[in-house]
Formats: C-alpha cells, structure tokens, sequence
C-alpha cells in the first residue's frame, strides 16, 4: 500500500490488516484508523478514532510542518477510505 511518489514509504497491507483488526477487536468503540507518517522515527503509524472530530489533530502529509502528518483515513468496519479534504 502506498506505493508511488505521493507516499514518503510503502505499507505492507498485512501490517494494515492488523491495524484493521485490533482497531474493531479493542474494547473502546472505534469507528476510524488514521495512518499518520511519523517523519522522526520514519515509519506510519496508526492512530484510532471514535469520530470525524479526531481528523483535525492532524495535517495532511505534504502540508504538514509537524513531524506527525496523516496520509489516509480508514473506517474500520467497511474499509472504505474516507477522503481527507
């Protein structure tokens, strides 16, 4: 996942399956999965979220000047990615 020039990595999607999985298994009703690049460490991360609320504590990557930029959003349980604008 996240292939091209328009990502600072790929995403192995077995690693996103997981995220996928223990964001619907936890006990705190998450409705989202935020894949955030964290420039530092260089590696994605992710970030859930009980709702739309949560999309703005991030910038999108590329327009980012914080080490911690989002590169997509995720519903957890239709797996449709959301758009961030």
């Amino acid at each position: 996942m996240f292939d091209g020039s328009d990502y600072p990595a790929s995403l192995e999607e077995d690693v996103f399956d997981t995220w996928l999985e223990n964001g619907r298994l936890n006990k705190i009703s998450y409705h989202y999965l935020l894949i955030v690049w964290d420039s530092l460490d260089s590696k994605y991360i992710p970030v859930y979220a009980e709702g739309r609320h949560s999309f703005q504590e991030f910038e999108p990557y590329g327009a980012s000047a914080s080490h911690e930029s989002l590169v997509a959003i995720y519903d957890l349980y239709s797996e449709a990615r959301i758009p961030l604008d």
